[in-house]
């Protein structure tokens, strides 16, 4: 029996170097992070929209500023050959020591291998190079600041009412509320009605993040409610009036509300965290289903999203056996699209040639998906992940979806032995494609499920406009429905701001010649928009049309859109609710409604 050798001592200045310098750049990352998120409170109080917007999205592009500030100083102070096979594994030794304390460990170790992936060929992705799996656990890290990750009320001691008025109050929000022991006694009233907190157990208290969730228009107190062995969650959104002062609008107590607020289909929190991963474990007890990868996205920190999501695609292709396929639904013209049946999301990779009417290419069809990465999506949009240098198993790969893959986008592929490494593509969740869901409905006969789809699309449009979004190719089959039921929009090529187009009216024609000419006898514009053509396109049945025409045939008038065009060109930031409008306290107390400016169809 041999002796295993004991373990050389870590010797390499060098890896230690580089070590600290990347753990160095990821601190500065986080802190610019943090400070991003803390100025969000400000912009809440002072009303500043416009401020509140740019920062968020200037703040999705820290990551990669910061990646590739500290690849150049790794490139100008090391040489290629320095940075060989042994160097680079005792660098990671050095990393995992320094990590020793940290409070954000996997936020580390990811831009540890995000700048590895941009200095090393992909060979070593899954190697002892980089963190394939987490090497520092991020359970109990406690926080150093004087508040901890989240804070206890205690119904008992002062009430249901006393402990939800100081739950708010200790937000210390510059700004009054217009009624704040009203909004309270409402909230309390729900409270009561959904949860049963009467009967009080010994134990029973009120758990509340202790940052505010800001996001758009609106901040949001998010806890959960402790009642014996019962756990309940609840949201409290914090708005501002029409006079410029605080209300509190609802309380979301059902499960698939908070889901909902924190779909993959809406913009990014801003929220400042000292220790993500206990945010993350307290949001994950209010939606146990939901994926951690995905939590950690919607707080902002997508970068972690992407890491945790591929590691969970790895174990699923360890634990199936299912082939990819091609996914249902009419076919695109830039994006072919496949799935794994068995795992809930779609692989889009652009094709390298386009057909006619499609005029576009590569960068901008990317530039358009970046677009929608940094816009608020207002619930009505898919996000997406993108990857570079995917590998898949070879053998899951049947041969008609090779075949398909090599002749669409031939220069994305490459073979290595029993892998196939596709250089370029999004994943995004999968839904059912709003074509299919209509035709189901009409083919079974259920009407409610028509209208539900109907109505729905036509909400996804006024949402998307209000965000200043037109989605260029409206038909059915580029929308899907989600689990909750939402119509979501998630084909991207042909986007557009709102305020870039013309929005004009069909010319009258000149003469008989005119009426019956096959190409339009009138010039056409890049950005020129003719609504009254969409009943053309959608609106071919007759039962969806009855059904669009009742609730949303203002969409087919260039008056409509155009109204919407000069509100965003005045600086009016419209207002999208991630709920449903009956749930609103406002309802059933004008006096606490917000200003008319709020849009009337959301849900």
């Amino acid at each position: 029996m041999t002796q295993a050798s004991f373990p050389k001592l870590l010797s390499s200045q060098i890896a230690f170097d580089i070590a600290r310098t990347i753990l160095d750049g990821f601190d500065r990352h986080y802190a610019l992070f943090r400070q991003a998120s803390q100025a969000a409170k400000a912009y809440f109080e002072k009303a500043d929209w416009a401020t509140a917007q740019r920062a968020a999205r200037e703040r999705i592009d820290f990551y990669d500023k910061r990646v590739q500030e500290c690849v150049r100083i790794l490139e100008d102070d090391y040489a290629p050959e320095e940075l060989d096979d042994a160097t680079w594994r005792e660098t990671k030794l050095h990393y995992i020591g320094l990590l020793t304390g940290h409070k954000r460990p996997e936020l580390a170790e990811s831009f540890f291998n995000s700048v590895s992936c941009r200095l090393l060929h992909r060979s070593y992705y899954r190697n002892e190079f980089i963190f394939v799996r987490p090497a520092v656990s991020t359970e109990y890290i406690e926080t150093e600041e004087p508040q901890p990750t989240w804070r206890v009320y205690y119904p008992a001691a002062d009430g249901l009412h006393g402990a939800l008025r100081r739950i708010v109050t200790n937000f210390q929000l510059a700004r009054p509320f217009a009624g704040l022991d009203r909004d309270v006694a409402l909230v309390e009233r729900r409270m009561r009605e959904q949860f049963g907190l009467d009967q009080a157990e010994p134990d029973q208290q009120l758990q509340v993040l202790a940052n505010l969730f800001f996001r758009n228009k609106g901040a949001y107190i998010v806890g959960r409610a402790i009642d014996g062995a019962r756990e309940y969650p609840f949201v409290i959104p914090v708005l501002h009036d029409g006079r410029g002062q605080l209300v509190l609008d609802t309380v979301l107590t059902e499960p698939d509300q908070v889901l909902t607020l924190f779909s993959f289909t809406r913009a990014y929190f801003m929220v400042d965290m000292e220790v993500p991963s206990a945010y993350v474990q307290f949001l994950r007890s209010l939606m146990p289903n939901k994926p951690r990868s995905e939590i950690y996205t919607v707080l902002g920190l997508q970068k972690q999203g992407k890491t945790l999501f591929y590691r969970d695609f790895l174990q699923h292709l360890k634990h199936s056996s299912d082939e990819f396929r091609i996914a249902p639904g009419i076919p695109g013209l830039v994006m072919l699209v496949f799935e794994l049946p068995s795992f809930p999301y779609v692989f889009k990779v652009i094709k390298d040639f386009y057909p006619p009417p499609k005029d576009t290419t590569r960068e901008n069809i990317k530039e358009k998906y970046l677009l929608v990465k940094h816009h608020d999506r207002v619930g009505r949009m898919a996000d997406t992940l993108e990857y570079s240098d995917v590998a898949f198993p070879l053998a899951r790969f049947p041969d008609g979806l090779l075949e398909q893959l090599r002749r669409d986008a031939p220069s994305l592929l490459e073979v290595e032995g029993d892998r196939i490494v596709i250089k370029h593509l999004y994943i995004e969740r999968r839904m059912a494609p709003l074509n299919i869901w209509l035709q189901e409905a009409e083919r079974s006969g259920d009407q409610a499920r028509l209208e539900h789809g109907v109505i729905e699309y036509g909400n996804a449009i006024r949402d998307l406009v209000a965000a200043n979004i037109f989605p260029g190719d409206m038909l059915y089959k580029n929308f899907g429905l989600t689990r909750q039921g939402r119509v979501v929009f998630y084909d991207y090529d042909e986007i557009e701001y709102l305020t870039d187009c013309q929005f004009r009216d069909i010319p009258a024609a000149r003469n008989e010649e005119d009426e019956m000419a096959a190409e339009p006898w009138y010039p056409i514009g890049r950005h020129d928009v003719f609504p009254e053509q969409f009943e053309r396109f959608l609106l071919g049945n007759p039962n969806i049309r009855t059904i669009f025409m009742q609730h949303h045939a203002e969409l087919l008038s260039r008056a409509w859109w155009q109204s919407h065009k000069e509100r965003i060109q005045a600086g009016i930031v419209e207002d999208v609710f991630p709920y449903a409008q009956q749930i609103r306290f406002q309802q059933s107390n004008p006096a606490a409604s917000p200003s008319p400016s709020f849009l009337e169809h959301t849900q």
